[in-house]
């Protein structure tokens, strides 16, 4: 369904999918709804739960986690693709070290105002979970809490280390084929936003913090204890930002990929999180 910026606000009435026009380009959005829309626990007027994606994500890559978690938690989902993944516009300037920055001050908010809510739940997957704090920070009133799954704080050595495996597998062949399933034409712009940007000598220095310096809301971060790409250090430097309730959940054996690994895992430490912090 084609929707236009400023007339979205009927959207939390049904799930669906829709690509959404804002100044920057137009938007592939999905919205889960509970199925059991009569259930106690389910109100309309509650947060949505807004998934962030990671770096060569997708709506289509988070398979049935959206439809699970609202399910599981009575709450409304919505997840996107940001500009130049899956079945967004292209990017609409520059690809630059700032692009995450870029994402929190200008991509989102135009997102929000033309899908017309306001409160909401931040959920990030990878460098989404970054996204998801920096709307927070941006936010501090609106967002009332945050969950970061296998998210990065920091370009360490063994960040390097796994991005450099990546780009040893990718420059295998057919490997980007996999990506152009779900971003087309965009894949290989996708594949060097992610691994061009975080090895390159400019990004080197980055660090969460210049993302969001720090939180007031709750904050729950997931973290595999073998994530291929972030140490456990993320995680607890992660978790330092918040001045609210906070909460780390290590998954033992755990690697970079849990919504693959142990998917009810994540679903049901979201979901409690969640039960314990509303009521």
């Amino acid at each position: 369904m084609q929707a236009n910026l400023n007339q979205e606000h009927d959207l939390f009435e049904r799930s669906g999918e829709y690509w959404i026009a804002t100044e920057y380009g137009r938007h592939y959005v999905k919205i889960w709804k509970p199925i059991n829309q009569h259930d106690a626990k389910y109100d309309t007027k509650i947060e949505p739960i807004v998934l962030f994606h990671d770096s060569l994500g997708c709506v289509a890559l988070w398979r049935d986690f959206p439809a699970e978690l609202a399910n599981a938690t009575g709450r409304t989902v919505i997840a996107y693709d940001r500009l130049g993944f899956g079945k967004s516009s292209p990017y609409p300037r520059a690809w630059t070290t700032n692009f995450i920055n870029d994402e929190v001050e200008l991509d989102f908010p135009a997102l929000q105002a033309a899908l017309g809510f306001g409160d909401f739940i931040a959920f990030g997957y990878s460098v989404g979970g970054i996204i998801a704090v920096g709307c927070a920070a941006q936010n501090q009133t609106q967002c009332k809490a945050v969950i970061t799954l296998s998210s990065p704080a920091l370009v360490d050595e063994g960040m390097r280390r796994g991005l450099l495996q990546a780009q040893h597998d990718f420059a295998q062949p057919n490997q980007v084929d996999r990506l152009a399933r779900y971003h087309g034409d965009q894949a290989t712009w996708v594949l060097s936003a992610w691994l061009d940007t975080w090895l390159s000598d400019d990004f080197s220095a980055w660090h969460v913090e210049q993302v969001a310096s720090s939180l007031n809301c709750p904050l729950l971060v997931i973290h595999g204890d073998h994530d291929e790409y972030a140490s456990l250090d993320h995680a607890q430097r992660i978790l330092n930002l918040t001045h609210g309730s906070k909460e780390l959940l290590i998954i033992k054996d755990g690697h970079h990929t849990p919504l693959r690994e142990n998917p009810n895992l994540v679903l049901d430490i979201t979901s409690r999180f969640l039960a314990t912090t509303f009521g």
